[in-house]
């Protein structure tokens, strides 16, 4: 049966959750630590952007779901969960008192697990304000009682050191595996740019009007992986994107990571916030002899092709917003986002979000429902190209371009989509995906050239930096590493 079915569910945990300010850990209120020093330990949960956002360490309660079903399955779970949590919250912001990492498979009929984990400890950051979470659970009717001493107790056995310190010297090096071989996923280069070639086709005969088509690279290496070292190096490499990593059952196997520059939905207070990207260029293509910035704003601005892409995402995600607001604020113009691998069309989205028959605004996971597929990952119109994408893929993208973030008891949450990563899937394999936006005038080879610069992020991370570390990146025969 369908881990949805509630034949089948576990019982819901009683949980119980302990919020206080680092402060009141003996912390310095003034300094509010950079999280990215806090990444450490095989069952790491991260959602950081800048050293700030949500780090925590192990598990006290998950629920996976699978089907059509998935998000309600979840949001349902999570109902409950928090309907019989006891939570003292001495903060009082959005990821605070009890809170969930999560990730969703990009289709309905994925054999990939989605899910929700209530982490152990939680330490987050906003702004320059610093909290850590608790959460024990214990059996129902037992009296029980956390108190800051017991937090202080879990952050040193997490890191060895007093509350608010990076891990002590040593835990957890960053060591890069000696070499990383790569080979073709379900496609190779030529098969996925014919595949290109019949979306161009499927387009310009009038069936649909974009189509985002994907594709995966395995990277095998030699030693174990240390995916703590592949999200610090995402983290500090990527500071203006979400660095992300969530995995289920606690092992290596279907951990996804990555560092997404894509926000599908961000809640906060009753307001709803979004990033949509669409039209890419690849920093590496920019002349020695014109300043990068006006390239950047000659090529993706001028551009046609680019300009009717973004459009298109722009559009799916103001109606699918529609029936939550009466009012949504955009960017005037799109502008030019810059990524270290990569340019990117990007505009800002904000909705004051209507209040639903509880009195209460849309939850961010239930906004992200919603939201997902946008045709920044998906196409338009929708249902045709979620039909297309895996007769033309011919793979199962599991997590890739779902929903990954975080969401607490008040409905408040990140939902970024989860791009420009991997998922593991034991100690020395990982695969990687990259998707591009195929539109009437999409060139196969351009649009192949574009996955290998979003790729690029987690070849970076594991060892092909810019360092002159690519000689340990081995490709197969018949794979370019470009």
């Amino acid at each position: 049966m369908s881990s949805t079915d509630p034949a089948t569910a576990p019982p819901v945990p009683v949980l119980h959750a302990l919020t206080v300010p680092l402060s009141a850990l003996g912390a310095d209120p003034a300094d509010a630590p950079d999280l990215r020093e806090l990444l450490a330990g095989p069952d790491l949960l991260s959602w950081t952007v800048d050293g700030r956002g949500l780090v925590a360490h192990g598990r006290v309660a998950e629920h996976t779901v699978r089907g059509p079903d998935r998000f309600t399955a979840a949001r349902v779970w999570w109902d409950d969960v928090v309907a019989a949590a006891v939570v003292e919250d001495r903060v009082g912001v959005p990821g605070t008192g009890l809170t969930a990492f999560g990730a969703f498979t990009f289709a309905s009929a994925s054999g990939a697990d989605s899910g929700l984990v209530v982490p152990e400890l939680l330490v987050g950051r906003r702004d320059d304000l610093a909290w850590a979470s608790l959460v024990v659970a214990v059996a129902p009717g037992t009296a029980f009682a956390l108190g800051a001493d017991d937090v202080a107790a879990a952050w040193l056995r997490r890191f060895g050191t007093a509350p608010g310190r990076p891990p002590a010297a040593g835990e957890d090096p960053a060591a890069v595996p000696a070499a990383v071989r790569l080979s073709p996923g379900t496609l190779g280069e030529h098969e996925w740019t014919g595949a290109v070639r019949d979306g161009v086709d499927l387009i310009r005969a009038g069936r649909l009007e974009k189509l985002v088509l994907a594709r995966d690279v395995v990277a095998r290496t030699d030693e174990p992986l240390d995916p703590v070292a592949v999200v610090r190096d995402l983290a500090h490499r990527y500071d203006q994107c979400w660095t992300y990593c969530v995995g289920f059952g606690g092992g290596a196997a279907g951990r996804l990571m990555g560092a997404t520059p894509e926000m599908l939905v961000q809640v906060l207070d009753g307001a709803a916030h979004a990033r949509v990207l669409a039209g890419t260029l690849d920093r590496d293509a920019a002349p020695v002899d014109e300043d990068p910035q006006e390239y950047a704003a000659r090529v993706l601005g001028e551009s046609e092709k680019q300009q009717h892409e973004h459009g298109f995402a722009i559009d799916s995600l103001v109606a699918s917003l529609a029936p939550y607001t009466d009012a949504v604020t955009t960017s005037p113009e799109p502008f030019i986002l810059e990524l270290p691998n990569v340019w990117h069309l990007a505009s800002d989205v904000t909705a004051a979000l209507r209040p639903g028959p509880a009195g209460d605004p849309p939850s961010a996971l239930e906004l992200a429902e919603a939201l997902h597929p946008t045709a920044a990952v998906c196409g338009t119109p929708t249902a045709v190209a979620a039909a297309t994408i895996p007769e033309l893929e011919q793979m199962d993208r599991g997590l890739y371009a779902g929903p990954v973030g975080w969401l607490d008891a008040a409905g408040n949450g990140d939902w970024g989509i989860a791009l420009r990563g991997a998922v593991q899937e034991d100690e020395r394999t990982v695969r990687l995906y990259a998707g591009c936006g195929i539109v009437a005038a999409s060139d196969p080879e351009a649009e192949l050239a574009e996955t290998w610069a979003k790729l690029r992020p987690m070849l970076q991370a594991l060892g092909q930096g810019a360092d002159g570390a690519a000689e340990r990146l081995v490709p197969a025969p018949g794979l370019s590493a470009r």
